[in-house]
């Protein structure tokens, strides 16, 4: 399937994107919020797209952003965002975008084990070429205690059967090394009951949630990423946040709701956007989407 950038029309119209502004894509995936933003803010705008995965930065997408505005790429995950622009002397930005959790590229043809439909090395870390001391799912599944996978899958994943799964893990690696998306999703299948591999969302769903949010530290990137950005966008300068299941978009609401209270944005969705039914109807994945929005005071 072709990568579609989910509620791509709103995020541009409350961004309220300024010629020669200066903006951050955190979460550059594809490019296609990125491409949008470059063709508004032109030539006298300057464009900081950060990606922890270094083959989303094409030679193509890289000299195509560049032809529309100032475009500077940087290998990092959006939590360091403090750090990248303090590097690249950068005082304050515009706005700036954040579409949290997994992209459509990544799921469908990464090969590191983020999806459930195919037999792959059970890594699911962002990371393009992860180090030896970067904890993959493979990490989790052989060497963490039943406790702690019992807790993932609990916090990260709202797992009804996480006592299940976890000890089913525990027992399987006793004779065989868990080093594929297959084998877990055949312990899964093993330790949960029938009616559970039919309904509408499929049975592995949340333990490779669960898995993936652990292995990427992904809410304390959050947490740390949208503390930093609040802090560096300019005074009328907008935030939004795309998440796309509940822990997120919690702890998202909380983080947002703490700025304002310390009077140093104001809420402008005062309720989450969804997608349209036009949008549904064109990108199924997007059903679970929600989009939050905060201006700088």
């Amino acid at each position: 399937m072709a990568h579609q950038s989910v509620l791509l029309q709103e995020i541009i119209a409350s961004l309220c994107l300024h010629t020669g502004g200066t903006y951050l894509d955190g979460t550059f995936g594809a490019g296609g919020h990125s491409r949008h933003i470059a063709r508004k803010i032109g030539r006298e705008g300057r464009l900081i797209a950060l990606d922890q995965d270094k083959t989303v930065f094409g030679e193509d997408i890289v000299s195509e952003l560049s032809t529309l505005t100032q475009f500077t790429p940087v290998v990092e995950n959006f939590r360091n965002v403090k750090q990248v622009l303090e590097k690249l002397h950068v005082h304050e930005i515009d706005g700036a975008i954040l579409d949290l959790g997994l992209s459509s590229t990544q799921l469908d043809a990464s090969g590191r084990g983020f999806s459930f439909q195919r037999d792959e090395p059970l890594q699911m870390t962002f990371m393009h070429d992860p180090d030896t001391i970067t904890v993959t799912a493979s990490d989790i599944a052989n060497d963490w205690s039943e406790e702690s996978i019992v807790t993932i899958l609990q916090g990260f994943g709202e797992e009804r059967f996480a006592r299940r799964i976890a000890r089913g893990i525990v027992e399987a690696r006793k004779t065989k090394s868990i080093d594929s998306t297959g084998q877990l999703v055949e312990i899964i299948r093993q330790h949960t009951p029938g009616w559970y591999h039919h309904g509408r969302t499929h049975f592995a769903t949340r333990t490779f949630q669960a898995f993936r949010m652990a292995v990427n530290d992904e809410l304390g990137a959050i947490e740390s990423g949208l503390d930093a950005i609040c802090v560096s966008l300019a005074q009328e300068g907008r935030m939004a946040v795309i998440s796309f299941h509940s822990i997120e978009d919690r702890l998202v609401k909380q983080l947002f709701r703490r700025y304002s209270e310390k009077e140093l944005v104001k809420m402008v969705t005062k309720r989450p956007v969804s997608p349209s039914e036009d949008e549904l109807k064109d990108n199924p994945r997007s059903r679970s989407a929600k989009l939050r929005v905060i201006e700088k005071l």
